[in-house]
């Protein structure tokens, strides 16, 4: 089984910076956590607000912590019956954020390695950076689509 490394974490969180320079986005913060839900590599653009860091990282957290990419937890999040995610958001110490921008970290073999997390511009766009980093990592990102 594939580990994500710092290099690669490094990869991911500069191109997505990057991209985001190349998009005039707002400023980002990127959060890469590696497969236990462990912090591996974060940067917060200057400019980029208080809470940007905590939505990031509820974004990798979420998704990682749920299994899918975060267009099909927010898909679920709609669904649900009023009060579930609230309860999974208290059951994780309030990091669980279901929206796009969280994206799953997957090795060649469809293995699940880590999660990224953005935040600092709309969600679509967060997500956006976050398939560009993993890409450029040479791993599959899983967006939940």
């Amino acid at each position: 089984m594939q580990a994500l490394t710092l290099a690669q974490a490094s990869v991911i969180v500069d191109t997505a910076l990057a991209r985001g320079r190349e998009l005039k986005l707002a400023p980002l913060t990127v959060v890469v956590l590696d497969d236990g839900g462990h912090l591996k590599a974060a940067k917060r653009e200057d400019g980029s607000s208080l809470l940007r860091e905590n939505i990031a990282t509820g974004k990798a957290w979420g998704v990682l912590g749920m299994g899918f990419g975060g267009r099909e937890l927010a898909r679920r999040a709609a669904k649900a019956p009023p009060g579930f995610f609230g309860a999974l958001s208290d059951m994780s110490g309030g990091r669980m954020v279901p929206v796009p921008g969280g994206v799953l970290i997957r090795a060649a073999d469809g293995t699940i390695v880590g999660a990224v997390g953005i935040s600092g511009d709309t969600s679509e766009k967060d997500e956006d950076c976050a398939i560009h980093g993993i890409a450029a990592a040479g791993l599959k990102p899983d967006t939940g689509d």
